[in-house]
């Protein structure tokens, strides 16, 4: 309790902590929101344009396969209405246009077969022992007699290898044949094996039933195929127009308004975690399905590397913020230090300043009452000096020795005066500590009773016995006792009045009133008599800083200081002083025996 300052180290501590967030957060509240804006359009664009693009090589290779199956077809197809049945059940000439297909085409195409009706074939040239094989039953032939053209899926059939065949059906002298050829596998396989990107980009290709035509990797077996399935489902049944459409189980599917163009999906994966991308196309006029699948963290990957580099950049920028806020408060708050303690110094400055002021004011009854024990003083060395003068000898040492006792007791009495007068203008420590409020009243009344005298003005104290001590400074609280008192006096005209001081305690507060029987202060400048330099006095007697200077000591003791006044009837001003929380208990039981004893009090 010895050090209550506001200004101490806790106070600078919390305003730089203060002053630190406040630094941080205007600085990355903007940083935070524009980086957040820009990365989430930043990551909605880069996403759309890898989907697109995604879509537009999907897309090209769905024409690519259908070109390519499209073209195999042609040339069967070419085959049956340029070349007669006779020819065609020919193996020799069946051999010679397989070899011609092989050299133009790559050997995609393996055989070639003339089928009856009841489908045996009754021609065949290639390199598997074929020749009259029956394919009534096979489930390609079955599909093959009802429509023009046919493209098989793919199967194991009787070679045992997997293959798929595209057929024409033909009507010769009112018989139907079919013009089969098988297509390889393998240069097949190859169109879709060639669409990969990045790491794990993989695509194939599968039909109605889910059944893989081309060879799966095995990530593509082991992942989720319910949006393949959703995505067959609606591409046979036709998605609606619209530009986004949610199926169940996908977190995304965005869809073309042609029904033909690539389908996307963003689906989390339950077995491998994560998301994946599957891009999907219809083949085969729809009965097939071109799926290309990509892990989203592959696909994406430019991006979370963009990410990343934002990231970092963020925290070293973020890092840099946060050292110049550290740097900048800490350059601030000794600056805040360093004001402090020169208003400080000000302040004292200007206590001192009021002390003198006051002890000016003081200066004329100060002067009389030294005056008076001098007087006296003279007058005895006087009376002494006579007596010595007459006879040159003392014939009355008893008349000699009070003499000399009245001039030791009125140079103690100057001594005393002048003490008191110093010991107020002196400059104190302004520490604070534990003070009785009613004997520091007493030493200014001490100080002010010429003046109060010759002011014609009566005094009444109505001190309160056994008053908790309080945390004060005293030489500050008399100078704040001092300027009051002195105030009261000049608001009393030459016909007098009556001062009346009172100590009290008023729940966890000492209060001491100071009232007057003064002109008052009218209501238009009572919330302005606080403000430094601001005065009622004519010019030259008040410099209007004394209430200043007292609100400012009573704050820095934790204090309150306010009045109450009426235009001539007087002005009351209340100091209210905090007790420590052990007093606060004695306070109150002081406070319930001065309402017992109002009246009581004493005058001077």
């Amino acid at each position: 309790m010895a050090d209550r300052k506001i200004t101490g180290p806790h106070y600078y501590r919390t305003l730089k902590r203060n002053m630190l967030l406040i630094m941080i957060l205007v600085s990355f509240a903007p940083l935070l929101l524009i980086a957040g804006i820009i990365l989430y359009q930043f990551q909605v664009s880069y996403q759309e344009k890898v989907i697109a693009h995604l879509e537009e090589v999907v897309e090209k290779h769905r024409q690519n396969i259908d070109g390519f199956l499209d073209e195999k077809l042609a040339d069967i197809r070419v085959m049956t209405r340029t070349f007669g049945l006779e020819q065609l059940r020919d193996e020799s000439f069946l051999q010679g246009k397989l070899a011609i297909l092989q050299e133009e085409h790559g050997g995609v195409f393996v055989d070639l077969g003339l089928v009856n009706g009841e489908g045996i074939q009754v021609a065949y040239a290639g390199a598997f022992k074929l020749a009259r094989v029956n394919y009534s039953e096979a489930d390609w032939f079955k599909k093959a007699l009802k429509s023009e053209q046919f493209i098989s899926d793919v199967f194991l059939g009787l070679r045992g290898l997997p293959h798929f065949i595209v057929a024409v059906k033909k009507k010769w002298q009112g018989e139907t044949w079919i013009l089969r050829s098988t297509i390889d596998f393998v240069a097949f396989n190859s169109l879709v094996e060639n669409l990969r990107i990045g790491k794990t980009g993989l695509a194939f290709i599968i039909n109605h039933e889910g059944e893989f035509q081309t060879n799966a990797p095995l990530a593509a077996r082991t992942s989720s195929r319910a949006h393949v399935e959703l995505l067959l489902k609606s591409f046979s049944q036709g998605l609606p127009p619209e530009e986004q459409v949610h199926l169940e189980g996908t977190e995304r599917v965005r869809k073309k308004k042609n029904d033909w163009q690539p389908v996307t999906v963003i689906e989390r994966d339950p077995q491998r975690g994560g998301k994946y991308i599957s891009v999907s196309t219809p083949l085969k006029k729809g009965e097939w399905l071109l799926v290309y699948q990509q892990d989203a963290t592959d696909a994406f990957a430019d991006l979370y590397r963009a990410q990343k580099v934002a990231l970092v950049i963020f925290l070293l920028g973020g890092l840099g913020i946060v050292s110049m806020a550290f740097i900048l408060s800490d350059r601030i708050i000794k600056r805040v230090v360093r004001g402090d303690r020169e208003k400080e110094m000000m302040n004292e400055q200007i206590i001192e300043a009021g002390k003198l002021a006051s002890v000016g004011e003081l200066a004329a009854g100060i002067a009389h009452e030294i005056n008076n024990p001098v007087a006296i003083m003279v007058e005895e060395a006087g009376w002494i000096e006579d007596l010595l003068e007459e006879d040159g000898s003392c014939e009355d040492p008893a008349e000699v020795s009070r003499a000399l006792k009245q001039i030791k007791n009125q140079g103690a009495r100057c001594k005393q005066i002048t003490h008191k007068l110093l010991s107020f203008a002196r400059k104190t420590d302004p520490e604070l500590r534990k003070v009785q409020l009613n004997e520091l009243i007493e030493e200014v009344v001490a100080l002010s009773e010429q003046r109060i005298k010759y002011s014609n003005v009566k005094l009444n104290l109505n001190l309160a016995q056994h008053l908790p001590e309080v945390y004060v400074s005293p030489a500050e609280f008399e100078q704040v006792l001092l300027n009051l008192v002195n105030n009261a006096l000049d608001a009393m005209t030459s016909e007098g009045g009556i001062l009346e001081i009172t100590t009290r305690v008023d729940g966890g507060h000492v209060v001491v009133d100071v009232a007057d029987t003064g002109q008052g202060i009218p209501k238009a400048n009572l919330g302005r008599i606080f403000d430094p330099f601001f005065t009622t006095k004519p010019v030259g007697k008040g410099t209007g800083l004394g209430l200043s200077i007292c609100y400012g000591i009573i704050k820095k003791m934790d204090g309150e200081i306010s009045v109450n006044s009426a235009v001539g009837l007087g002005t009351t001003f209340h100091v209210r002083l905090p007790l420590t929380p052990e007093d606060a208990a004695k306070g109150e039981l002081i406070h319930q025996n001065l309402a017992m004893h109002l009246g009581g009090g004493g005058s001077a």
